[in-house]
């Protein structure tokens, strides 16, 4: 068997293990429903890849649902993939942290559970200057369980990192929050087994893919207005430069042969007259499908808006 391979009688049952804003799980019909035939009539895919992996709702549906030889996932997150890289190889110690925390905060009155969110989102940002992200130990398994439980308990399940890398999110407001989903890491880190995880731009990944690949790319959306821009997943920003940037990175791919999907938003929902995705993606289909907006400063402003899916085939 191969570094890949899962056990073909194996059925793995999983979902993203952390709350992402902006997460894929209400598009998963439309992406399943565009995916390229022979991959639906096959129930195969020979090598699949995802530039921006965040929450991996599409990777996980997908490993859920078919049989995936290989995957390749990427995302410049470093937080986020650190966390990835523990499930994967330290589930059962990532399992046996978060049990302390989760018995520990869930004892507590409110007023003690707050005290508990802020010495662990004090230590999380303290020891970050001095973490080596680089160099495996056990010290990855303690900040991967600090990670999942900031964002289990913080307030709508954002992770936002300030200009330093810090986390600074305040605590959400949960009457029994589900800080261990025992069975649901134990299957990430199943599904993982195919997987090479890298910690790093969608750039990296063009070097690998080739003509059997399946790409996905989910990557942070174009602001719809001044103020939607309300977070970061990570220090780095996602301008118009890097859009465009990415836009020709999908021509490249393209070339290769591989199958490529996009999601983005779409400026349209702002302004009917803004081109700005039609005009970069012109050569391929693009069409407008249906998500929710769950956060707005303004209530009045959540509701259904389109989306842009853009497929290369």
């Amino acid at each position: 068997m191969s570094q890949y391979d899962l056990d073909v009688n194996e059925i793995i049952e999983v979902k993203p293990f952390l709350k992402w804003v902006g997460g894929k799980t209400q598009l998963i019909n439309e992406i399943e429903r565009i995916l390229p035939q022979n991959i639906k009539n096959n129930k195969k895919i020979e090598c699949y890849f995802e530039p921006f992996i965040g929450g991996g709702a599409i990777f996980f549906h997908l490993v859920s649902n078919y049989t995936v030889k290989k995957a390749l996932l990427f995302d410049i997150n470093k937080e986020l993939i650190l966390v990835y890289k523990v499930i994967k190889k330290d589930s059962n110690a990532l399992i046996d942290v978060l049990n302390e925390h989760s018995d520990k905060f869930l004892k507590k009155d409110q007023d003690r559970r707050k005290e508990y969110f802020l010495n662990i989102r004090k230590k999380f940002n303290e020891d970050l200057d001095g973490f080596n992200f680089e160099k495996y130990d056990i010290t990855h398994v303690e900040r991967a369980s600090q990670t999942i439980f900031l964002n289990k308990i913080c307030f709508n399940g954002l992770f936002r990192l300030n200009k330093k890398g810090e986390f600074n999110v305040p605590m959400g407001k949960y009457k029994n929050p589900k800080i261990l989903d025992k069975k649901n890491i134990k299957n990430v880190s199943k599904a993982l087994k195919i997987a090479k995880i890298f910690n790093s731009d969608f750039k990296t990944s063009e070097k690998y893919i080739t003509e059997n690949s399946l790409v996905y790319l989910d990557p942070p959306y174009k602001p719809l207005n001044k103020t939607s821009n309300f977070t970061s997943y990570s220090e780095n920003e996602f301008t118009d430069i890097q859009q465009i940037e990415l836009a020709e990175y999908f021509d490249r791919i393209t070339k290769k042969g591989a199958k490529a999907i996009l999601s983005n938003s779409d400026p349209k929902n702002e302004n009917v007259e803004d081109n700005f995705f039609d005009d970069l993606y012109s050569k391929y289909h693009i069409q407008r499908v249906q998500a929710k907006r769950f956060i707005n400063s303004d209530p009045k402003k959540r509701g259904a808006i389109n989306e842009l899916l853009i497929k290369n085939y």
